[in-house]
């Protein structure tokens, strides 16, 4: 069943929210029956025009039946709610594991996905999918998105699809990011999401880390100076967030960096930028692009991270309070609850 569920919510976001408000009522008048119309609508903290309209509904469909003393629950409306039951609690564990989350990070939106990304590639996936939808949701025409490379970005990439009412959107990398595999780079994947919502993009060809004489060299020339400029001008940035020593490695960082960030207790990373566990910078790479103090400029920050193992460092990157928007999966977001229970 929830499987079925899934895919009707793709075609129907608001499917969830339906269901559960139809759930609530139909639970309120099968405890509470016989009962009036104003009656349910005062306690169950729902407008009455909306309660008429699902009233409508229920009543059309047989679920329950409207006498002269009230609403009642017909037999095929206990059943409904039997069948219903199960996977509504799981439903609401999600949604409170969210807003537990998201008061806890003070975020405007948590998005959690069912399973462990680490161990399984569909889940994955489906974070690829929420975020894809998060975007779909949110992008307007003519926007500025500025994404970071990665394997959840990458996967984000794979999951967008053509969006009619957002045109000429442009995506840039927000870092360079020369040296990494190609897949995982944000010039490839800026461009693969541009090219599945018929957008635009443009990239940027220096590598990361830079020198410091090659950084103030390379940021003065004029194409790049103008991509960093729109990379500056982004309303929409979405990000990975990395484990610190993880990344590190990947990035072939020399043995006395590894020593630097090990000593000092590296947890995460994000934008070039190693934090320790208390959200403090503790060792830069210098790179082109979106700089860390930057992010409160734009008006969406989406952080997208995944697996138990990223729990702590996902708790680390939020100690900066720079992102607004966080979309993982169960097992992170577990993980991250009982790091602030500690």
């Amino acid at each position: 069943m929830k499987d079925l569920i899934d895919i009707q919510e793709k075609l129907f976001p608001d499917l969830l929210d339906v269901m559960q408000r139809r759930y609530k009522v139909l639970q309120y008048i099968q405890l509470m029956q016989p009962i009036g119309r104003r009656s349910l609508a005062e306690n169950i903290k729902l407008k009455e025009r909306i309660v008429r309209s699902e009233i409508d509904f229920l009543s059309k469909h047989g679920f329950i039946m409207v006498t002269g003393k009230g609403m009642q629950v017909t037999v095929e409306g206990n059943f409904m709610i039997e069948k219903l039951a199960a996977f509504m609690d799981e439903i609401s564990e999600f949604r409170v594991l969210e807003s537990q989350i998201k008061d806890k990070l003070q975020l405007e939106r948590v998005i959690i996905v069912p399973g462990n990304s680490d161990e399984q590639e569909a889940v994955l996936q489906d974070l690829g999918k929420a975020s894809a939808q998060f975007l779909s949701n949110i992008l307007t025409s003519n926007q500025i998105i500025a994404v970071t490379g990665g394997t959840s970005m990458a996967e984000v990439a794979n999951q967008m699809t053509p969006l009619e009412h957002a045109r000429n959107c442009i995506f840039v990398p927000a870092r360079g990011g020369l040296g990494e595999q190609v897949e995982n780079q944000a010039n490839t994947i800026c461009a693969q999401m541009a090219k599945k919502v018929n957008g635009s993009y443009r990239m940027l060809y220096v590598p990361d880390p830079l020198s410091e004489e090659t950084y103030h060299s390379i940021i003065e020339e004029p194409t790049i100076k103008e991509i960093l400029e729109l990379i500056h001008d982004a309303k929409v940035i979405i990000h990975g967030i990395g484990d610190a020593m993880t990344m590190a490695k990947r990035r072939k960082a020399t043995q006395d960096v590894l020593t630097q960030l090990a000593e000092r207790n590296a947890v995460s990373e994000a934008f070039g930028f190693y934090l320790d566990e208390d959200g403090d910078v503790v060792y830069k790479v210098r790179t082109a692009g979106m700089q860390l103090e930057e992010l409160n400029k734009a008006e969406y920050v989406i952080a997208v991270a995944g697996g138990a193992s990223k729990g702590k460092a996902i708790q680390s990157y939020f100690k900066q309070g720079k992102s607004n928007v966080l979309i993982t999966d169960e097992a992170a977001a577990k993980q991250l609850l009982k790091g602030y229970s500690l």
